[in-house]
């Protein structure tokens, strides 16, 4: 039986795969979910995408240059007057949009207008978890891909050649481990600028290491299997040999772990954001909106609703990755029970 049909057997793993893949297809159209600019309007017969591009509210009968606020509801009124229309996202907020017109003080407890809720700044919840369950998918996916990236590279060079240039690459990993990782991220954080892209560059630093080791050992076993012995009589290059026959046969590891790095990238991000290491301060992320519950105690929506977003996330990760370790267990060749996975 195939490895995907394996995994497909496993009900939960694939359940969660479809899951996974549907809510995060749905994240990265969050700007036609959760919008506080309609997706289009007609006014005095002419048609405008303020989503794409913005227009001053002198368009649409205002008073002033300035660009749009369409939750105004004198904006709102000439929007819907004289024949004019509008089409407006599911959920009327964005990340950043604050909820001046709230009748209840922030933050506001969950209603029909904020259906989540609102944070300390009256901004929507709801919006904020959508935008931030997206922007922890993507660091996960790209610390994910470097991550995996380097621990290949290096596991691969390790285990092929191993001698002395595995000798000193094992000295060298063990002292770029023994490094105070948090203390370097507090380093960088106060030398330079909060970024996503500083984040991922320092978490994957040190996020190769652990998956290097799996890497070499698969090398250094298939290295002397004979297969390789007849690439080399064939005369293909270390370099041929190591792609189109070892690396192939050793991704196992690899492959199996992809969703638990995802889970320990997301958490990673989430736990300095709850810090304030994190991404720049404004940024809807599942962490900030974390330390907002704690500073806000009697907000249970807050924290509740994070909470939830968070674990159902990394249930999903990792049932996927468990059908993925049984689907590629070479002692399982019957099939995966769907009341274990």
């Amino acid at each position: 039986m195939s490895r995907w049909q394996r995994f497909k057997n496993s009900r939960r793993g694939y359940s969660s795969l479809c899951i996974f893949c549907i809510l995060f297809g749905l994240s990265l159209c969050t700007e036609l979910i959760a919008n506080d600019k309609p997706l289009i309007v007609r006014y005095d017969g002419h048609f405008y995408f303020p989503i794409v591009h913005s227009q001053p509210e002198t368009v649409f009968g205002g008073d002033f240059a300035t660009p749009t606020d369409f939750l105004d509801p004198d904006i709102r009124h000439n929007i819907t007057s004289n024949g004019n229309w509008a089409i407006y996202p599911i959920i009327p907020y964005s990340f950043e949009t604050l909820n001046y017109f709230s009748q209840v003080p922030n933050p506001a407890p969950p209603s029909a207008e904020n259906w989540l809720g609102t944070d300390d700044r009256g901004r929507d919840v709801l919006s904020r978890l959508i935008y931030g369950f997206r922007l922890s998918i993507l660091f996960g996916l790209a610390l994910t891909i470097v991550g995996v990236s380097v621990g290949i590279i290096t596991g691969a060079l390790m285990g092929f050649f191993g001698g002395k240039f595995d000798l000193i690459s094992q000295r060298l990993i063990e002292i770029w481990s023994a490094m105070p990782e948090l203390y370097l991220l507090i380093i960088f954080a106060s030398i330079f600028n909060p970024s996503i892209w500083l984040l991922i560059i320092l978490l994957a630093a040190f996020g190769w290491m652990g998956l290097s080791d799996y890497v070499r050992a698969e090398f250094f076993r298939n290295r002397s299997l004979e297969y390789v012995r007849a690439a080399r009589a064939l005369g293909l290059t270390s370099f041929q040999i190591m792609r189109r026959h070892i690396l192939p046969n050793s991704l196992t590891p690899v492959i199996t772990f992809l969703p638990f790095r995802m889970s320990a990238a997301i958490l990673s991000l989430t736990s300095l954001d709850f810090l304030g290491l994190g991404v720049p301060p404004g940024t809807p992320s599942l962490g900030e909106l974390l330390s907002q519950g704690k500073n806000n105690l009697d907000a249970w929506w807050i924290s509740l609703s994070t909470f939830i977003v968070l674990v159902s996330t990394l249930l999903l990760l990792t049932f996927m990755g468990e059908a993925l370790r049984d689907a590629f267990d070479s002692r399982k060749s019957g099939g995966i029970s769907g009341g274990r996975s």
